[in-house]
């Protein structure tokens, strides 16, 4: 069942991937290897844990990036997406480097769809690049992409993208690497080469999640749990309200918080946030009581793991009506406390909230992109109408609005 103003995700999977070959036969002239997909996710709770050491639970989205590939002898790594301007990026393997050289200025040249410097081909170059330094056998590629993960909407379009390069790579050359080692290279990837100091959350969620869950990651130590997520089984369900107010984590704010957080951590006295136990939250905001702003980074960071904890407890023994005011209480330390929420946000946490939502939060990096709202089913359609009445009254964007359903994670498509 959509909201009001929805639009269908990721439908037709397989005439999805039998155009992605076409594309990619039009493009170099021969029918690829392989096809292979990696989702986006939406983040249920655990918002900026992640390079914290702490916990997150993403969940796999339906829309996908789709990869068509085939390997290349030659050393000769050549680029296409279907969603971005202009033509094939060619590079040569050999001559990949973060640092600015012939690679990046190819892929400065390559602005197509892109939200960070050195353009969209900077995620599937960075991931080869990351296999290469690994030292995994890599020749060339021919790749084509074509995605429904939105862009800029914090969904996780540049781990989609990575994600699936990965894996098509993995698969041409028969690396044997698993799914979570996969997810950290592509990390590797957008950290070192493309120049966003993420965490690993994005990446394990596209690598490793399954449909029907919540993936429940520790990402101090990598353990996951899938945890059964049947709203519909529930008379629930989860909305993804897409703002259009395209973020950019490249731009330094991310950064920022990042840099604030272990500022706290080394000032506490621990190697990360993580290790801040809950009760112990109020001496430790005192100690900090001398910088306000890494004190209001601390206590989000503590009270997000502690959200995390209860919310997967709550899932265990059945009670998903119980995580809305989890959800509602995660969006206000975001907006408060880290400071990554906007006004498109807020308002559509506080007009889903005020038509009947049981829970509301912004999900992802912040500064624009998406908020989920948990509700009734019987309610899903009023919520839907009532955020895009807000929006449009308010001057916004018209919000995209569509339901989250837990989906797979990266697979190659037979």
């Amino acid at each position: 069942m959509a909201a009001h103003g929805a639009v269908t995700p990721a439908t037709g999977h397989a005439h999805r991937a039998r155009h992605t070959a076409e594309r990619f036969a039009a493009v170099y002239g021969a029918a690829p290897t392989g096809l292979w997909a990696a989702p986006g996710r939406v983040n249920l709770i655990g918002e900026h844990t992640d390079y914290n050491d702490g916990f997150v639970m993403p969940l796999a989205l339906p829309h996908t990036t789709i990869a068509a590939a085939s390997a290349r002898t030659d050393g000769v790594l050549r680029l296409h997406s279907g969603g971005a301007d202009g033509g094939i990026v060619e590079l040569r393997t050999d001559e990949l480097r973060p640092a600015p050289g012939p690679a990046s200025e190819a892929l400065e040249r390559s602005r197509g769809g892109a939200q960070r410097s050195g353009g969209w081909a900077a995620y599937p170059a960075g991931v080869v690049w990351a296999m290469q330094e690994a030292g995994l056998p890599l020749g060339g590629a021919d790749l084509h992409f074509e995605s429904t993960v939105p862009t800029g909407a914090g969904l996780s379009s540049s781990a989609a993208l990575e994600v699936a390069t990965a894996l098509a790579l993995n698969d041409l050359y028969a690396l044997g690497q698993e799914p979570q080692r996969l997810a950290q290279l592509a990390q590797r990837a957008e950290n070192a080469f493309v120049g966003v100091p993420c965490g690993i959350m994005d990446q394990t969620a596209a690598a490793c999640c399954t449909a029907g869950h919540a993936l429940f990651l520790d990402t101090r130590d990598l353990t996951r749990r899938q945890i059964p997520f049947d709203l519909a089984g529930e008379g629930l369900r989860l909305l993804v309200v897409d703002t259009r107010v395209q973020h950019e984590l490249g731009d330094g704010a991310y950064a920022e918080r990042r840099a604030g957080c272990e500022r706290g951590a080394r000032a506490l006295g621990v190697r990360a946030l993580r290790e801040v136990p809950y009760a112990h939250l109020p001496a430790a905001l005192a100690e900090l009581a001398g910088d306000p702003v890494v004190q209001a980074l601390v206590r989000h960071i503590v009270t997000e793991n502690h959200r995390v904890e209860e919310v997967v407890a709550h899932l265990d023994a059945g009670r998903s009506r119980a995580i809305g005011p989890l959800l509602t209480a995660g969006h206000a330390s975001l907006r408060d406390d880290f400071k990554i929420s906007c006004r498109e946000l807020d308002l559509a946490v506080d007009t889903a909230l005020a038509a009947g939502a049981l829970g509301a939060r912004m999900t992802g990096g912040g500064f624009g992109g998406s908020a989920i709202v948990l509700v009734e089913e019987a309610d899903a359609t009023a919520v839907g109408a009532a955020v895009t009445e807000a929006f449009a009254a308010a001057g916004h964007a018209r919000p995209r609005i569509f339901e989250a359903v837990p989906g797979a994670g990266a697979h190659r498509i037979e």
